[in-house]
């Protein structure tokens, strides 16, 4: 089997809920090894109900759990020895946090030199710095949720898109950082954030307000800039959505549907024309397509190639042929016990395979006892230890 591209890399984890979870889970994914910190109470997104249900089982597989309370000192003395032996701490706790434990970039930077320390925040250096920031405080202020809902209805996006890009912007620094290492043997301080990379997916918006006199529209109320590009109901009371971006499609889309009337109506002859005549000539299209059953809809749109899509929901990406083809769903258990196929790290990498090593740990501190062990410590150590509640482990 291929070695996976991070074999031997060593990551410790101070993390919680999303961004600071999906940064490991890349990491993981490539072939770190993650020791990932609780509490002896365990993660508290273990217990989460309705839409935080998700996060545990699906940010934390191929990682090792150990639990220890990093308030005693003698929790932050075993911290302490495996952050001496690690490549990369990954924290995204509130701002002061680490530093007030003791954990912070300079203390840890003194153990461990060649240590690359990742913070994942609200905000990056400046005046917002020691606010307390989510994924959805920041699509807020940043613009996202406007140009997601309707006029006056800001709405954030569908998921944890801000929390997730952070943190694959925080792996994007560290492996960055790793790269560097080999030539001064030194470490990094990294930081990643919520607002700002919510200001970089806006880059788009902005310099369209920068080339505009008007106010940007939520996405809900523009203008496309392709005259077919939306969803549209059919004859089987379903939806799909159709974007015609080329003139190559257009003709293949007039081809298909048997509408050449349209093709040879001089008032449509370019994009710029069908969006200038948009209020008669999307009814028509709309009119058309409603004619047609979902999946004469699809017939027809591969067959000319022109870009389509069904509505899918959560539940449809399961049986999704492209997403089983050649493993990319991975069957997981998780730690309640229930099975289900979860989506790999979206990239292809030579022969590598980077799929499931390790389920989501199924106890907290699963791994607590393998991991202290290895430190040194004898079972007669842990045992106290974990009468003293500065570690957990279920025996």
């Amino acid at each position: 089997m291929t070695p996976l591209p991070l074999s031997g890399i060593k990551v410790i984890e101070f993390t919680h809920a999303v961004m600071g979870p999906s940064c490991g889970l890349i990491l993981a994914d490539l072939g770190a090894d993650i020791i990932r910190v609780e509490p002896t109470t365990g993660d508290p997104t273990r217990k989460l109900k309705g839409f935080g249900k998700g996060y545990y089982p699906f940010y934390n597989r191929n990682k090792e759990s150990i639990a220890i309370n990093i308030k005693t000192s003698d929790g932050k003395s075993i911290a302490r020895k495996i952050v001496n032996k690690a490549d990369i701490l990954i924290e995204n706790y509130g701002p002061g946090t680490m530093d007030r434990l003791g954990f912070g970039y300079k203390e840890m930077k003194s153990i461990n030199p060649s240590l690359i320390y990742a913070s994942l925040k609200g905000f990056l250096s400046g005046p917002y710095e020691n606010r307390h920031a989510m994924d959805e405080v920041v699509q807020m202020m940043g613009g996202l949720a406007y140009m997601t809902g309707l006029p006056g209805q800001p709405l954030r996006a569908g998921a944890s898109v801000i929390d997730i890009s952070g943190g694959m912007f925080a792996a994007m620094g560290i492996l960055t950082a790793l790269f560097e290492r080999k030539t001064t043997n030194m470490g990094k301080y990294i930081k990643s954030s919520l607002y700002e990379t919510c200001a970089f997916i806006m880059g788009q918006h902005m310099a369209y307000s920068a080339l505009s006199d008007e106010k940007i529209p939520p996405m809900t109320n523009r203008i496309s800039a392709w005259a077919i590009y939306k969803v549209f109901d059919t004859k089987d009371d379903e939806q799909i959505f159709v974007g015609v971006i080329s003139e190559k499609h257009w003709e293949k889309f007039c081809h298909e549907f048997k509408c050449n009337s349209l093709l040879d109506d001089s008032r449509l002859k370019t994009n710029n024309d069908r969006i200038r005549e948009r209020e008669w000539f999307i009814p028509e299209i709309e009119k058309l397509l409603k004619s047609f059953t979902k999946e004469e809809i699809i017939y027809k749109c591969q067959k000319g190639g022109v870009p389509f899509a069904p509505i899918a929901c959560p539940e449809d990406l399961f049986d999704d042929i492209q997403l089983n083809h050649n493993g990319r769903l991975l069957n997981t258990e998780f730690p309640n016990g229930t099975q289900a196929k979860m989506p790999r790290l979206p990239i292809e990498y030579g022969d590598s395979d980077l799929g499931l090593r390790k389920n989501p740990p199924n106890n907290i501190g699963k791994d607590t006892e393998k991991v202290l062990s290895e430190l040194g410590l004898s079972s007669n150590e842990m045992d106290q230890l974990k009468d003293d509640k500065v570690i957990y482990f279920e025996s």
